[in-house]
């Protein structure tokens, strides 16, 4: 039996976890990474930080220019037709590697020193070895170690990879036809860690590793576990982790999701408020001909990711059918754009109970409408400063949704449907 007591030691616990977040919100509807067609990386130890407080050693491709590591490693942004090369350089006591599932032949230079099973292998404190491919198709790639690939996944080397397409130069499409246009992007690259693992590697025990016995513990979204996921981008506090993950979204938009799997379980990741629609898996749209567009995607409300795939899927939000109007609107009231017009002017349908019995999320503005806000207790509310609708997402396996078994934290973030009338930068 769920009591008003446990509910407020929820409540509790949620608020005192998002206190150490966002104060402000930042979140814009690009994806952060790196472009050009040349880029040099460095495998490269260091330590991430844990919202409970931890800190984990963990392996990167972190940019050689750069003096930290990263995690993940930088997403890649280039253009269908691009020539790209990856040059490696290995600052760790293993030797390491690179491969990009979903492209084509991959040329290494040099070559034939330390072939490796996959791809030529950087011996430590060797390279740069050059991996050059073209990248020929558009889409949601990842690349990652192919050198050891448990161990060297696990502890940290992965990364995510986007082509453009040639169709409307920039972004707007993901792949070349209108059926996949978007008005926003977000990265979700799913990735888990078991931390007994990196302490028996950090401790110089690696080679009795036993995989047969890995249990994670932390669940991450762009290599940061809730509520980190939703700090800024390129927080002070996280400087390992600088991708963040907070959706935001207007009515009417077309949101693209790019969900990549980058560990080694799979998830359920699940986009409350509505259904999306899964225009393309593994970097390959899914059409019958070509020329036929996205004509066998499908509508999914919870998105298996697998490790080593990606799913592309456009998500788009109304309040079409809840039965009413999510403006509060008199029915002689305009429209709002992509308004649902069949709501318009209906009253929400229930009696909302009085205030004292209700246990209020930091997400509730105080008013069941979008843009509206209304009274609210004594240290409720404060983080939805646009009065938006507020969605959580997270893994339907919910004992991701844990920092090494504290509640909230994990693999979860948030949605937040903004008015018309908000900016959201690009």
């Amino acid at each position: 039996m769920i009591t008003k007591s446990k509910i407020l030691d929820f409540q509790k616990s949620v608020v005192i976890a998002i206190g150490f977040m966002l104060f402000t919100i930042d979140s814009h509807a690009a994806i952060d990474g790196i472009t050009g067609t040349v880029f040099n990386l460095s495998a490269r130890a260091d330590h991430l930080s844990t919202p409970d407080g931890g800190s984990v050693l963990f392996w990167s491709y972190a940019e050689t220019s750069k003096t930290t590591g990263q995690y993940p490693g930088p997403t890649l942004i280039v253009n269908e037709g691009d020539v790209v090369t990856v040059n490696l350089s290995n600052e760790l006591d293993v030797p390491v590697s690179v491969v990009f599932p979903g492209q084509g032949l991959i040329t290494t230079v040099p070559s034939g020193d330390n072939p490796g099973l996959l791809t030529e292998e950087v011996l430590p404190g060797g390279g740069p070895v050059a991996y050059t491919f073209t990248a020929a198709n558009p889409g949601t790639y990842t690349y990652h170690s192919g050198t050891r690939m448990e161990l060297e996944l696990e502890m940290g080397l992965v990364g995510a990879l986007i082509v453009r397409p040639l169709m409307g130069a920039g972004i707007g499409f993901a792949y070349n036809h209108a059926d996949t246009q978007f008005d926003s992007e977000f990265l979700f690259l799913l990735t888990d860690m078991d931390p007994g693992i990196h302490l028996q590697v950090e401790s110089g025990d690696m080679d009795s590793v036993d995989f047969s016995g890995r249990f994670p513990n932390y669940w991450f979204i762009n290599g940061r576990a809730a509520p980190d996921t939703m700090k800024p981008v390129n927080s002070e506090l996280l400087p390992k982790q600088p991708y963040n993950c907070l959706p935001r979204m207007h009515p009417g938009d077309r949101m693209l999701l790019r969900i990549a799997g980058g560990g080694a379980d799979l998830h359920p990741f699940h986009h409350h408020g509505n259904h999306s629609r899964v225009i393309a898996r593994n970097g390959r749209m899914l059409s019958s001909s070509p020329g036929a567009g996205a004509d066998m995607s499908n509508r999914e409300f919870t998105i298996q990711s697998v490790p080593g795939q990606t799913v592309d899927s456009i998500f788009e939000w109304t309040g079409e059918e809840l039965g009413w109007d999510i403006y509060g609107h008199q029915p002689e009231d305009p429209l709002e754009p992509f308004e649902y017009a069949a709501d318009h002017g209906k009253v929400l349908p229930t009696v909302e109970p009085d205030a004292k019995d209700l246990v209020f999320g930091p997400f509730f503005s105080g008013s069941p409408y979008l843009g509206s806000s209304g009274p609210l207790k004594p240290g409720d509310g404060g983080f939805n400063l646009n009065n938006g609708i507020v969605f959580m997402w997270h893994s339907h396996n919910e004992r991701e949704m844990v920092n090494r078994g504290i509640f909230p934290g994990g693999m979860m973030t948030m949605l937040i449907i903004e008015h018309p009338s908000v900016v959201i930068n690009p």
